[in-house]
């Protein structure tokens, strides 16, 4: 695992909680149900980073008999995960609080508290975001950032990204919910910031666990690193047809590769296996990630004569 991802990690980490602390006391000093909302926020985040930690230090463990191919697929089961979490504790939490405080106004005591706060969070949050957006846009390399998420094997970057973003876009919608109460009287505004901001948190949620599930479940390399393979074994000697190139990704940086290949029926068997070790050093080789290859030895027609 990339210990840039890590840093975004630890770094989100901090700073949520200390901020979801700082939005709790506003909340109980004021009354705003959007600070709440925000405070509960700040607080699922943080229970997401520490997730996201737990998930990334057991995928590190090494291979053993019960998983022969590793757990590097448990930072996509803690990721989904933590979808469940934001769509769960997060949205529904605020939507709940919102619809509280629309049904039974209550005046916001203190505003100024408010607005200091937010003003800080966001402070805070920005850095945070920068901080995971520089990371995700090192690791995107050329690919758009919308095709760079959905491509992406390594969750802990874009959920982090993800995060920081709904943050900053809440913090905003509390802003200008207690202001809006405050300047127009009508209390109901900050119960409509609180019911927005779950909706954000249940749309981030949904959008984390769409791109997660894939991973979960099995997704295959990138067509360019399957393109790539294909490519290179068309170039080879004694290889007649290049047939199914089978990919899983089991960890980020970690594929299984299975290769089905038509070798010339008139090579020997010793031929054919000493073609199958050089395919197999070349694919890992170019492409790192690649942890095991199988390859499926085919030819059409009659057996491969012997060889000594």
């Amino acid at each position: 695992m990339a210990s840039g991802s890590k840093l975004v990690i630890i770094a989100a980490l901090i700073g949520n909680s200390l901020i979801s602390i700082t939005k709790f006391v506003a909340a109980s000093i004021t009354g705003s149900a959007a600070m709440m909302s925000e405070g509960i926020h700040s607080l699922v985040d943080t229970g997401n980073q520490i997730l996201l930690l737990y998930g990334m230090k057991r995928a590190a463990r090494p291979a053993d008999e019960e998983f022969p191919f590793g757990y590097g697929k448990e930072i996509y089961f803690w990721s989904f995960i933590v979808a469940i979490l934001i769509f769960a504790l997060g949205g529904g939490i605020s939507i709940y609080e919102g619809v509280q405080h629309v049904q039974h106004p209550e005046p916001i005591t203190n505003a100024l508290v408010n607005y200091i706060v937010l003003g800080l969070a966001l402070v805070f949050e920005g850095a945070a975001w920068y901080f995971a957006f520089l990371e995700f846009n090192r690791v995107k390399g050329r690919w758009g950032y919308l095709e760079a998420i959905q491509r992406a094997k390594d969750p802990s970057i874009f959920v982090v990204l993800f995060e920081d973003s709904a943050a900053m876009l809440g913090l905003l919608v509390a802003f200008a919910g207690v202001w809006l109460s405050e300047t127009t009287g009508i209390l109901m505004f900050d119960g409509i910031a609180s019911i927005i901001i779950g909706l954000i948190l249940l749309g981030t949620s949904i959008w984390l666990a769409y791109e997660t599930k894939g991973l979960l479940i099995g997704e295959s390399a990138n067509q360019s690193v399957i393109r790539g393979i294909r490519d290179s074994l068309r170039g080879k000697a004694n290889i007649d047809h290049v047939n199914e190139i089978l990919t899983m990704h089991m960890g980020p940086d970690f594929i299984l590769a299975n290769i089905s290949v038509d070798f010339d029926g008139r090579i020997t068997a010793k031929q054919v296996k000493a073609d199958i070790a050089a395919i197999d050093r070349s694919i890992k080789q170019e492409y790192p990630q690649i942890k095991r290859v199988f390859i499926e030895a085919e030819k059409r027609g009659n057996k491969f004569p012997p060889g000594s």
